[in-house]
């Protein structure tokens, strides 16, 4: 769980440069921001031309441990999704900057945690939950979220975050959205469709239609037990973005 050292950036940064140049796509915590922003210098020193794009999805606390701002959570996989597809058809930086700018200002996440998470190289919990408790807002690395509350069924769970997810842009009747249920690693796919379900069923009854479905481990915490939910407001172009054929070690789009 730590920002990656400054010298794996660039020299990755170096090795993938083309004449067209390089996007980094940052998930906005500080450690992340200060090597990413250091690499993008020394590989611009070298003649690289780089530019960063920093996530920040994360509408449960405006300034958390880890970061200053919102943190970029599991959202940053539409932001990947479509500046990846778009690339793909040879456009060029800027236009890259600008869809993926685009794409992060219309994707809203909260998450909640019903365990923490044990590091390996740590041992023990990230930080102590009681059996009957649940810590809402939850970051991807157990960073602290809003608050902490009793257990509670699904419904309300989903009431939590959409409750928090849905004003944040805001959506509004009319839009058409992609929905995703992501697993922090530690639930079972059955539970993530139970709050897939309930999630598309309070969207609809909002007058909100869900375009495009995602349910899975898009971006875990090892074996944290809980959820996020990110919506993603869709347009013409961004959703053919994200229809676009992709290529990864793990299917998961």
């Amino acid at each position: 769980f730590a920002a990656p050292p400054m010298d794996y950036v660039y020299e990755t940064t170096k090795l993938l440069a083309s004449p067209k140049g390089v996007l980094l796509l940052v998930n906005n915590y500080t450690g992340d921001r200060m090597a990413f922003d250091m690499a993008q210098e020394m590989s611009e020193a070298d003649g690289v031309k780089v530019k960063t794009l920093f996530i920040n999805d994360d509408v449960s606390v405006e300034d958390s441990t880890y970061t200053v701002g919102r943190r970029g959570v599991a959202g940053n996989f539409f932001v990947m999704k479509a500046v990846g597809a778009a690339a793909e058809t040879g456009a060029e930086l800027d236009e890259l900057i600008r869809i993926g700018e685009k794409v992060n200002s219309v994707t809203r996440t909260m998450g909640i945690a019903l365990t923490a998470c044990t590091p390996p190289s740590k041992g023990s919990p990230l930080f102590e939950l009681a059996d009957d408790e649940i810590e809402i807002g939850v970051g991807i690395h157990g960073e602290p979220g809003r608050r902490r509350a009793k257990w509670m069924p699904a419904n309300e769970i989903i009431d939590e975050l959409l409750g928090a997810v849905v004003p944040d842009l805001p959506f509004a009747s009319g839009d058409r959205v992609a929905l995703m249920i992501n697993g922090l690693g530690g639930t079972p796919i059955s539970e993530l469709y139970i709050l897939y379900g309930i999630a598309h069923e309070r969207l609809a009854a909002q007058g909100i239609t869900v375009g495009r479905s995602y349910v899975g481990e898009y971006c875990t915490s090892l074996d944290m037990a809980g959820a996020s939910l990110t919506l993603v407001k869709l347009d013409d172009e961004i959703e053919q973005l994200l229809e676009a054929p992709a290529e990864v070690a793990v299917r998961i789009f």
